[in-house]
Parts: structure tokens; C-alpha cells; sequence
């Protein structure tokens, strides 16, 4: 006998902290748009409305980096979060920049959530224990669904030591059979789905790997995924970033089996009226603060933002700034996702805050040529390695001063073809000296005599705005040829 029975996925991922609606840029042809989008009173709306149609047929999921990114969250060590997303009331989650505030407070936090934090791969280094469960079972009224968590496997790999300490991370593939066997022979359930913050490369490479995913929810990469990808029978999705959209998956499940699905990218429009209560709670978050974070610091003349892979607008400001404070040769940051675009016009506190929450101190290192073309061969492979396990980055390194042209398509430690600093080309013996922010801006197995100055990346951007409507256009300082 054949039973039809239909079930709603409702997926988060990536939304960075992002309280309330701010900018996103949307792509029309060939320019840019940005048009006010996201917040959590918001999305609290759309759950609810999905909830209300689809009554008992419905399970939503948060894929992480949602605790941290900005000033909200990070003043807080994510505390003004953690009733936000009890009233989103999801059915389970995994993780990211939620380590960044170490994993004890992390474990206190996850702790009082309503819901379960997942994660098959993140084991105490004491213990060897799981630190996290690593599954779920979710009932709807009539299927039970095996949901399977995975967080970033780069946490103990290239972010900052406190992130890791007394933990470490696998990629999870060698777990993830036992647990779909367990949950399909053991535990009964209708269908298996995995919540996963390894990044979309890495995702359809473990959905091509291991059998028996029927729907895989991505994150990491902020990739908008207007058609879910589908490999191995596996169905992949992800859904932009700072809590900008949300995906909607719905299937048809026959005898165990998905049979149809439907899916559609929601955009989480200002249109959309915000849920009073989560409002509300967000009000009360920012509150204390908000009349400092809409003080205005500075203009800008070019759109800041970071959706591009090799350069960015709102990193070549970060960089200017450091330049600015320092006077070294050559800037770098690191190449992250998140910060959600500042179209061109005042520039706010609030604005720092989103493009460099850490907000790290400023620090300068002597570098020799050598070692820089090691450290950006080494960046290019974590970022386009051939294999999805390896790429263990965000964007490609962000850098001023320089101008490297590589090959992207060449093999690991060949790609840059030539490198110029200043102008001149690269002299390996020289050494030189660059500014940059965080140990993924010059990692630390690169250069020597590191100082801290004492100025936050916060207070390097303030001092340069104030002198004047800056411009941070993209300047080719790493191209593909």
C-alpha cells in the first residue's frame, strides 16, 4: 500500500548576527541593488505564516554562523540571541562562528536553547567525546524525520586558537553512514536530513560520497541557491545570508522515499510586517546602544560590500585604513563573507561594527618576499583546491599594496604567475613590512617582529573616515588570467 504524506523544510543559514534590517545587494543585469532586507522579527513572521499553512507538517533548521557578526551579538557574547531564536523555535542547528567566543561559553549557550545543537564531528580532546549530539529525531504528524548535524570543520583548522581550545573537528564523512544507518534500522525514521555548515563544495562532495542523505541543508559559502542542486538522490540547498532570505523545501514522501519537491528562495522583505514579540526583544537589545551605532562617521563614495571572490570594495577600506595607520608597505585582511553591504553615503558605527566585529587590534609584521608568495599560493589553494575537502577558506586573501595575476586553474603552489609589490616585481629576499587584522591576515607561521599598536581595526577606520568621503574601488590587486 502506498502512504503519501507531504513535509515543509524551512532553512536558515548564515545570518551573522543581523538583528534588524540593514542593506543587501541583489544583482539585476549587469548593476547592483540594494534594498533593505532581513531581521529576526522578520523571519519570525515568515516561519509563522509557513507554520500556520502547513500545520504539524513542518520542521525548520538553522545552519549557524547566526550568534556572532554584529555589535548586538558580539557585546553580548551572543547572549541577546539566545531568546531571540527559542521564539523562532527551530528543530535543531550546528555551528560556526558560534566557537568564536570559546567553546565553554558556546556550551552555555547551546545549553539553553529549546532545541538540539548538532554536531557529528566535534569531539572534547580530553574525552574524545562527542560534544554536541550528534542527531535528532523530529516528529510531524506523520512522518519521524533522522535530522544529523555537521559544523565547520575549520574551526580548529585555520580560526584563532580560542576558538578550538580543548576541542577538534573532523569532516564528519567517516561518521555520517553509521548515523543514517542507526537512524533508518534503528530508529525507524521516514527520511534523513543533514544540517551541515561545511560549505557547498564540500556538501555535494559528501552528498556524492555517502548514501542514503535525502535532503542536505548548506551553509558557509552564503551561496542563494534559486534551484536546490540534487546529486546522489541527495537534495542540497542553501540559502544567501545575513538572515536576508530563507529557503523553503517541500516534499512529497512515498513508502520512505522523496517523490516530488518544490522549493523557492524567500526573499525576507521589508514589506513583510515583524513578529511584536521578537521586535520587541530586539529593541531591547539595542536600545543602550543604538544612538551610538547611528552615529554618523564618515562617507563613503564607493558601495562597500563583499560578494566578490578575489576583491572586495569594503575590505580595500579596511585595508586603506590600516595603510593609513601604520604606513607599512602592504595591507591584509582576511577574506571573509560576511558584513552586509554599505551603500555609497554615511558611514555608521553601526557599520564598522558589521564590517569587523572582532575588531581585533592593529598589527604590523616584517614579511620577506619570499614568504609572501608562499602565504598567497598557500590562500589560492584553500581556496580553489580541486578538492572540496581542502578548501578551507572564506574569499581570497584581501590585499592593498599588492598586485599578484595567477591561474586559478594551475596546480597547488603554481598558480601565481607574477607578483608585484608597489609596482616592482617581488624580490624573495627582501623583506617587507605590511599592516593587517586577525591571525588569518598574515597567519602566524609567516614573518616576524609582529606588534599589536595600540588602535582597534574599529578605531583605524573611524580615524580615516574622519578625514574625508573616502573611495575603496576595486583595484585589481589579485586577478584571474
Amino acid at each position: 500500500m502506498v502512504t503519501m504524506e507531504h513535509l515543509t523544510i524551512m532553512q536558515m543559514n548564515d545570518s551573522h548576527g543581523y538583528l534588524e534590517l540593514h542593506p543587501e545587494l541583489f544583482r539585476v543585469g549587469n548593476r547592483a541593488e540594494y534594498r533593505m532586507a532581513g531581521g529576526y522579527a522578520r523571519i519570525g513572521t515568515l516561519l509563522a505564516q509557513v507554520r500556520e499553512e502547513r500545520r504539524g507538517e513542518v520542521l525548520a533548521f538553522d545552519c549557524g554562523d547566526t550568534i556572532h557578526g554584529t555589535y548586538g551579538a558580539v557585546t553580548t557574547r551572543g547572549e541577546a540571541l539566545v531568546p531571540i531564536l527559542n521564539a523562532l523555535a527551530f528543530d535543531g542547528m550546528t555551528a560556526h562562528w558560534e566557537f568564536a567566543y570559546g567553546p565553554e561559553r558556546f556550551r552555555e549557550l547551546a545549553g539553553r536553547l529549546r532545541y538540539p545543537m548538532l554536531a557529528v564531528n566535534c569531539y572534547d580532546d580530553a574525552t574524545g567525546d562527542l560534544v554536541f549530539p550528534p542527531y535528532t529525531v523530529c516528529e510531524t504528524n506523520s512522518m519521524q524525520v533522522g535530522v544529523i548535524g555537521i559544523a565547520a570543520t575549520i574551526v580548529d583548522k585555520t580560526m584563532p586558537a580560542s576558538f578550538s581550545k580543548g576541542i577538534h573537528f573532523t569532516l564528519g564523512n567517516e561518521e555520517l553512514p553509521g548515523y543514517i544507518t542507526l537512524l533508518r534500522e534503528d530508529e525507524g525514521v521516514d527520511l534523513i536530513v543533514v544540517v551541515s555548515h561545511l560549505g557547498f563544495p564540500q556538501e555535494m562532495q559528501l552528498a556524492r560520497e555517502v548514501d542514503g542523505i535525502d535532503v542536505l541543508l548548506s551553509a558557509h559559502t552564503h551561496n542563494r541557491l534559486y534551484r536546490p542542486a540534487v546529486v546522489n538522490d541527495t537534495i542540497v540547498i542553501q540559502s544567501g545570508c545575513h538572515g536576508s532570505f530563507l529557503g523553503r523545501l517541500d516534499l512529497t514522501v512515498e513508502n520512505r522515499r522523496v517523490t516530488h519537491y518544490a522549493h523557492r528562495l524567500l526573499t525576507v522583505d521589508q514589506e513583510i510586517r515583524p513578529d511584536p514579540e521578537i521586535e520587541e526583544m530586539v529593541n531591547r537589545t539595542l536600545a543602550p546602544s543604538r544612538e551610538e551605532l547611528e552615529r554618523v562617521v564618515g562617507t563613503t563614495a564607493t558601495a562597500l560590500h563583499r560578494t566578490l571572490v578575489l576583491e572586495s570594495t569594503m575590505d580595500n577600506l579596511l585595508l586603506h585604513a590600516l595603510l593609513d595607520a601604520t604606513g607599512a608597505e602592504m595591507a591584509f585582511s582576511n577574506g571573509w563573507r560576511y558584513g552586509a553591504p554599505i551603500p555609497p553615503g554615511p558611514v555608521t558605527v553601526d557599520d564598522l561594527w558589521n564590517i569587523i566585529p572582532t575588531n581585533p587590534p592593529v598589527s604590523t609584521v616584517e614579511i620577506t618576499g619570499r614568504e609572501l608568495l608562499a602565504m598567497m599560493e598557500e590562500n589560492l589553494e584553500h581556496t580553489f583546491s580541486r578538492d572540496p575537502y581542502n578548501q578551507m577558506g572564506g574569499y581570497v586573501k584581501r590585499c592593498l599594496g599588492i598586485t599578484v595575476y595567477c591561474k586559478l586553474e594551475n596546480p597547488p603552489g603554481n598558480r601565481i604567475q607574477e607578483f608585484f609589490v608597489g609596482g616592482r616585481s617581488l624580490e624573495p629576499g627582501r623583506t617587507y613590512s605590511a599592516a593587517f587584522v586577525t591571525s588569518q591576515g598574515v597567519p602566524g607561521q609567516y614573518g616576524e617582529h609582529r606588534r599589536h599598536l595600540d588602535m582597534s581595526a574599529i578605531e583605524a577606520l573611524e580615524r580615516y573616515l574622519a578625514k574625508g568621503t573616502v573611495r575603496a574601488e576595486l583595484r585589481g590587486t589579485v586577478t584571474a588570467i
